[in-house]
């Protein structure tokens, strides 16, 4: 019996898709970046509290030394959020995350970017960490129509998406009839049309397609995004409340309207 059991696997080693944040750092200051960084687990708490982040040096004209890098990586901690490595660059940066034990992470599975600038985890190599929104209003304004959004080939999910648990469709659509629990999560490379009530996060074009669009029939969403745009409601407004809306990019703006 024991030598049976001395051959198995300690383990299963599987790759898929994880929630990562990528934190770009403008300019190299510990005690506001922990102060920045607070203000958004405050402000989204579901969201950000304990979110694993990725560390991106990209945008610094000089690369820090490790004291400097340490530092930043203790003010995220600090802040209520996970440091889980440093985003992919030049040698010089794997040289860093080589020294510092860190892994190197290239690519990431959604994208978080307020339409005021500023970014949290986009797909592309680099992007950024910024405020979301304490109370988002409606939008009144209307785009012209958009094309029609296939669904042929698109990802079909029956029944609820509980708190938990995430769905991702890559490459294609994502259709679900049923509902999205809270801190549930649906995620498409191409658009989201959900035939049921979104109480947690709808976010489409993970992959950066701007043309993306997410259909919600009955709209509760904490977190919707599109192509690394993204809005967090802490209140639903009362006008899109229940509503049936549609979600799209206009610009570098995230735009919801009813539908």
């Amino acid at each position: 019996m024991n030598a049976k059991m001395d051959q198995q696997d300690a383990c299963d080693l599987r790759f898929g898709q994880v929630g990562i944040a990528n934190v770009r750092i403008k300019r190299v200051d510990a005690a506001a970046l922990c102060e920045e960084l607070e203000r958004r687990v405050r402000a989204a708490p579901q969201l950000f509290s304990r979110a694993a982040v990725v560390l991106d040096l990209s945008h610094l004209l000089k690369l820090p030394d490790d004291g400097t890098v340490d530092a930043l990586l203790e003010a995220i901690r600090s802040a209520g959020m996970l440091p889980v490595g440093l985003a992919y660059g030049t040698s010089e940066v794997d040289a860093l995350a080589q020294r510092m034990g860190l892994p190197l992470i290239a690519k990431f599975r959604a994208a978080y970017e307020p339409a005021d600038g500023g970014s949290i985890a986009p797909p592309a190599p680099s992007a950024a960490a910024a405020e979301p929104p304490r109370r988002a209003e409606p939008v009144r304004q209307e785009a012209e129509p958009a094309a029609p959004v296939s669904t042929l080939g698109a990802q079909h999910y029956e029944g609820t998406v509980r708190s938990g648990q995430q769905v991702y469709a890559r490459d294609r659509d994502l259709v679900v009839t049923g509902a999205i629990a809270n801190a549930a999560e649906v995620i498409a490379d191409g658009s989201i049309h959900v035939y049921g009530a979104v109480r947690g996060r709808a976010m489409a074009g993970a992959q950066g397609d701007e043309k993306a669009r997410i259909y919600i029939s009955d709209f509760r969403a904490e977190l919707v995004a599109i192509a690394g745009h993204y809005r967090v409601f802490e209140q639903i407004p009362k006008d899109l409340e229940g509503q049936s809306v549609r979600c799209w990019l206009e610009g570098e703006k995230l735009l919801i309207a009813k539908l």
